[in-house]
């Protein structure tokens, strides 16, 4: 049996003749870049991330660039992240002349920890002008601790939501819990929607929540050459539009994207029964993802969003042998991330120093990402575990 990583001809065939009609009628309006189609999927986007402002641009990439533009970060700043990320959570700060400070992960959720925040920004480094938290694999972070902590510090916050549209956070509150999407607490939210996310399009695309209306109009100038009116430059600014033609992509697959992420739980819960019966996880073999906000939803498929599982990613014992003998037998498995941000090469050779990260490093070397897609079947799930117990099984490990 072959089981891919990811197969977007499964989520496709259902709702091809929704896209096509989309592709045509964008294609006989010629109106390519921005326009009504781009309004109406920022409309729609920042109504279902609880914002009051959606800002379409190029790339998940541009979409973190543009607003850290947007809040004057520039040479000589100083932005509080996390090194467990992809590239573009350190490329954004690096390209505007400014330096990345890293706090270690909450090995649990894989997210920044908010007590290595305070320990770093209690030290009193005054050039630290922002927080860049990532909601990592599609859980949010720690937002209540973190937006606390921005706010003691006075410090703006970037959420890196590229693989967490539509998740949420629990926020406590008199008889319970109000769940709030990811990108609706800090000052701009960023997300990409390249075609591996939870809701991607047919090339590159992103999106900024906003939650003020003075920063989005600033942001919606910088993503157009800093220009407004048209040809009149007040301010530097870049390319970073939204091509109309992915808009209305994306406004389609956006419909679908609730049973999506249902869909994904459904098979991170069947995962989870899998590996239980196997032994694997009671030897420490295989530890499991951990949705640490489960436990308040109502029902744990159907109810909130308290993870949209973008990866399903599980530490293991031998991580680099499992993966190649997964891959020998056909079944998608990818390591995300292999060298964290602090120890990238085009960091390091700056002269770059920062604290050491035990955590980030650590699940570094030990994580793996399995098959998560909504439109996989029960029977190709089982197989991805039964190809795992057989690994370990075979090298005399259980």
């Amino acid at each position: 049996m072959r089981v891919p990583l990811l197969d977007l001809n499964g989520q496709l065939a259902p709702i091809r003749a929704e896209i096509l009609a989309e592709i045509t009628r964008v294609m006989d309006s010629s109106m390519y870049i921005m326009g009504p189609d781009v309004a109406k999927f920022e409309e729609n986007v920042a109504a279902y991330c609880q914002s009051p402002r959606g800002i379409g641009v190029s790339s998940g990439t541009d979409a973190l660039l543009c607003a850290l533009m947007g809040l004057g970060i520039g040479p000589g700043d100083k932005v509080l992240t996390s090194s467990y990320s992809f590239f573009a959570t350190m490329g954004s700060v690096l390209r505007l002349g400014a330096t990345p400070v890293f706090a270690d992960i909450d090995p649990r959720t894989f997210n920044i920890s908010p007590a290595k925040m305070r320990e770093l920004l209690s030290q009193g480094d005054k050039s630290i002008k922002a927080v860049i938290p990532v909601h990592l694999y599609g859980q949010c972070a720690a937002m209540d601790e973190i937006m606390a902590i921005a706010a003691e510090y006075d410090l703006p916050v970037v959420e890196d939501a590229a693989q967490a549209i539509g998740a949420c956070f629990p926020v406590a509150e008199a008889g319970g819990v109000r769940w709030q999407r990811a990108g609706s607490f800090g000052a701009v939210g960023c997300f990409s929607f390249f075609p591996s996310k939870n809701l991607g399009g047919m090339g590159d695309g992103g999106m900024m929540t906003v939650q003020d209306e003075v920063l989005a109009e600033q942001l919606d100038v910088i993503r157009v050459h800093g220009g407004k009116p048209k040809y009149y430059h007040g301010v530097l600014g870049g390319n970073f539009r939204l091509d109309a033609i992915q808009a209305a992509i994306l406004d389609v697959k956006l419909r679908y994207l609730p049973d999506w992420h249902k869909g994904r739980r459904r098979n991170a819960q069947i995962y989870e029964a899998l590996f239980q019966k196997t032994g694997l996880v009671e030897k420490g073999l295989v530890a499991l993802p951990q949705a640490v906000y489960r436990a308040l939803a109502d029902d744990p498929v159907n109810g909130a969003d308290y993870h949209i599982y973008n990866q399903f990613v599980i530490r293991v014992q031998d991580r680099d042998a499992l993966r190649d003998y997964l891959l020998q037998h056909e079944v998608g498995a990818e390591i995300y991330y292999p060298v964290p941000l602090h120890r990238q090469e085009c960091l390091v050779k700056t002269g770059w120093q920062g604290p050491a990260l035990p955590e980030t490093d650590k699940a570094a070397a030990e994580t793996l990402a399995l098959p998560i897609f909504p439109e996989l079947s029960k029977d190709m799930l089982e197989f991805v575990v039964a190809q795992i117990l057989e690994f370990y099984q075979g090298r005399g490990m259980l």
